[in-house]
C-alpha cells in the first residue's frame, strides 16, 4: 500500500482491546492514546465511565473537516485493499467492504464524541515527539498504526525519541503493528529493542488476536522495571 501522509483512520475499542490484548484490569487503568486520529476508543470508553486521554495533531480541525480528510481517501484505501486480496487477513473484518463500513462507523461515533470530548480535556491537540504532560501521568500509553507503519516517513530516530516520550509519561507503552505499509517488518523494531534494552527497559514482541495486514499480529510492549 503507497500513501503520501497519514491515513485519518479510527478503529473501535473492540480493536483496541485485540490490538494492546487490553484486559479487564488495564481497561481500568489511565490511559493516553498517542495518535488516536478519530478512533471510537475514547468515545466508547467514555461511555463505560472509563478514563482515556487522545492526543493527535488532527484535533486542531473541526468536526467537518476531519470527515472531509476521511471521506477524500478511503475509497482510495480500499481500493488499493480489493486490488492486493492476498496481502489480507479476513477474520476480524470479512470484507474490503466490511473494513470500510467499520473505518466509517469509528468516525462517526468519534464526530459525535469530539466536541464534548475536546470541552472535557479528553481530546488534547499534540504530537509525537514531544507530549506537553507530567513524568508518570499516565499507566499505559498506546499507539496504533503509527509508528513502524509509517517507517517510510518517519525516521529512526523520530521512533526513539517518541518511545522514550510516551515511557516518560507512561508506566508501560503498547505499539502495533510492527509491520509497515509494505507489509515488511519495520527496520526500526530491532535497533530499538536493542537501545531501550541498554537502557534497562523490558521489552517484549507480543502475538494479538487481531490481523488485517498479513503477519500483522504482534505488538511492542516496553515496561519500566517496577
Amino acid at each position: 500500500m503507497k500513501l503520501e501522509k497519514i491515513a485519518p483512520f479510527g478503529r473501535s475499542l473492540e480493536e483496541y482491546r485485540k490490538i494492546f490484548s487490553l484486559s479487564g484490569d488495564d481497561l481500568e487503568k489511565n490511559i493516553v492514546g498517542v495518535g488516536d486520529g478519530p478512533a471510537s476508543f475514547n468515545a466508547e470508553m467514555s461511555a463505560l465511565g472509563k478514563t482515556v486521554i487522545s492526543i493527535d495533531p488532527l484535533y486542531s480541525l473541526q468536526p467537518h473537516e476531519i470527515e472531509e480528510r476521511f471521506y477524500s481517501v478511503v475509497d482510495d484505501i480500499i481500493a488499493q485493499v480489493e486490488a492486493t486480496p492476498h496481502d489480507w487477513v479476513w477474520s476480524y473484518h470479512k470484507s474490503p467492504e466490511h473494513l470500510k463500513d467499520n473505518r466509517t462507523a469509528a468516525l462517526r461515533c468519534f464526530i459525535a464524541d469530539y466536541e464534548a470530548g475536546k470541552a472535557e480535556g479528553r481530546y488534547i491537540l499534540g504530537e509525537l515527539p514531544s507530549l506537553d504532560f507530567a513524568h508518570g501521568k499516565f499507566q499505559l500509553a498506546v499507539c496504533s498504526h503509527f509508528l513502524f507503519l509509517y517507517s517510510e516517513h518517519l525516521t529512526y530516530g523520530f521512533h526513539l525519541s517518541s518511545v522514550l516520550e510516551m515511557l516518560r509519561i507512561a508506566h508501560e507503552v503498547r505499539i502495533f503493528p510492527l509491520l509497515t505499509l509494505m507489509l515488511e517488518v519495520s527496520p526500526y523494531v530491532q535497533p530499538l529493542i536493542l537501545e531501550l534494552e541498554s537502557r534497562g527497559v523490558i521489552v517484549s514482541v507480543e502475538s494479538v488476536e487481531y490481523e488485517l495486514q498479513r503477519g500483522g499480529n504482534k505488538m511492542l510492549r516496553i515496561q519500566h522495571f517496577s
